[in-house]
């Protein structure tokens, strides 16, 4: 695996030590809230070329750094699988197994946007069932629990929240989800090597031409869809009606993860974020980003461009 652990307060990359990859497998890595589940149906869409899936999107593209669920069962899942793999993570480029015979899909979307919709995520996520989980899953694992990153406090002001997310300058390798965790995640696969695999996908493009997306990644992926399949597909990756489907689609919705399924795909719309910040505001977001990436990746992350 790669070199760097990454932990947040649910997952750990360490999970992928001694898991071994196939070829052709897909890897989808994305930062949270930047489009995982969107990316995991289109991927599962291309490969089953069916709407009604054999099994829920997170039993057959299971988060493998996730710690609530023992690692031995999303190894023998994903070992029992058949199929074309495509495994989901969040963690970036350096930290994961790489091979040249691997797709390793990264989707990106306005940082303004990913804090917004992390903020509603939380509202909705049953932290205290996580706690519970996560405590069993390492005694499963032989894991110490006192080593595990604990809950952090979330102020009750929502733009207070967004400013810790955006100003948070805790280590990348141990922050979850923050703006420079978020930026350092794309920059990994930005800057990924010529002879790695790589697929760069934006969450506007999806939002904006998600058949045009779909088809040019089937392309990537050398999958052959006969087109009078299309329509069929690409209705059910739209968050209508994943959002229909939430007990299949929302990861974790079997397990009571989540207060309300539904809300997970709560509007799946871009420049949420003009609702919460005002012109000064603004501005002091595209001075925070000043700096943390090269301008090129910036311009593609916000679309238009910071204002």
């Amino acid at each position: 695996m790669g070199s760097t652990r990454y932990r947040g307060l649910a997952y750990d990359s360490a999970r992928w030590e001694h898991f071994e990859l196939r070829a052709g497998d897909v890897v989808i890595s994305t930062p949270p809230k930047c489009g995982t589940t969107w990316t995991q149906m289109i991927c599962a869409l291309l490969v089953f070329q069916e709407p009604d899936l054999p099994a829920p999107l997170a039993t057959l593209s299971p988060w493998i750094d996730m710690l609530l669920r023992p690692r031995r069962e999303v190894f023998a899942d994903l070992g029992a699988q058949r199929h074309r793999r495509f495994i989901k993570t969040h963690t970036p480029l350096d930290g994961l197994p790489v091979q040249p015979d691997v797709t390793y899909v990264c989707t990106g979307r306005d940082p303004r946007d990913v804090a917004v919709s992390l903020d509603h995520h939380l509202d909705n996520f049953d932290v205290g069932l996580a706690l519970e989980r996560r405590a069993a899953v390492a005694a499963a694992d032989g894991l110490d629990p006192a080593a595990l990153l604990p809950p952090r406090d979330r102020p009750s002001d929502r733009l207070e929240r967004f400013w810790r997310w955006v100003d948070d300058e805790t280590p990348v390798t141990e922050s979850g989800s923050t703006l420079r965790y978020t930026l350092h995640h794309l920059r990994s696969f930005w800057d990924a090597p010529d002879e790695l695999d790589v697929v760069l996908l934006h969450y506007d493009d999806l939002a904006g031409d998600l058949a045009g997306a779909m088809r040019r990644l089937a392309d990537h992926l050398g999958i052959a869809v006969p087109e009078e399949l299309w329509p069929r597909l690409v209705r059910a990756a739209t968050f209508d009606e994943m959002r229909a489907r939430s007990e299949v689609t929302a990861p974790g919705a079997d397990r009571g993860q989540w207060k309300d399924p539904t809300a997970f795909f709560r509007k799946g719309t871009s420049g949420q974020w003009r609702e919460l910040l005002d012109d000064e505001a603004r501005q002091r977001y595209a001075t925070a980003m000043q700096g943390l990436v090269p301008a090129d990746l910036s311009a593609w992350l916000h679309r238009p461009a910071l204002a």
